[in-house]
């Protein structure tokens, strides 16, 4: 079973995101930053990522670079997940290394959809 980490410092987000991922038969990893994140995905790396933008210390833009930059987490796949959805947000995100961008709230299907497509490539 693929292994999908939620890094989110929202409760709420983090809950309807996870459970969302589980119904798509998914296992599901969760961190509250960036801190945590690196933590999690040096003891268990994940199939994807899904990234909020805002979060405390590190925004998920900043985390993604670092990701891609990394010889070892670069080809995991990295969905930002925020309510930043202008086409700047969504452009940025891209240039950061994400590989697909889906704006809050989420539509659960999309995320779904992308996230097993993303493990499939």
């Amino acid at each position: 079973m693929s292994t999908v980490l939620v890094v989110d410092d929202s409760a709420t987000e983090m809950e309807i995101i996870s459970s969302c991922l589980r119904k798509g038969g998914l296992t599901v990893i969760t961190a509250n930053d960036g801190t945590d994140a690196m933590t999690k995905i040096s003891n268990q790396k994940p199939d994807v990522i899904i990234l909020d933008v805002v979060l405390p210390g590190r925004s998920g833009f900043e985390l993604c670079r670092d990701l891609k930059a990394e010889a070892g987490t670069s080809a995991i796949p990295v969905v930002m997940c925020s309510t930043k959805g202008s086409d700047m947000d969504k452009f940025w995100g891209k240039k950061q290394g994400a590989d697909a961008y889906i704006a809050k709230p989420v539509d659960q299907e999309e995320l779904v959809r992308t996230v097993k497509q993303l493990i499939k490539s």
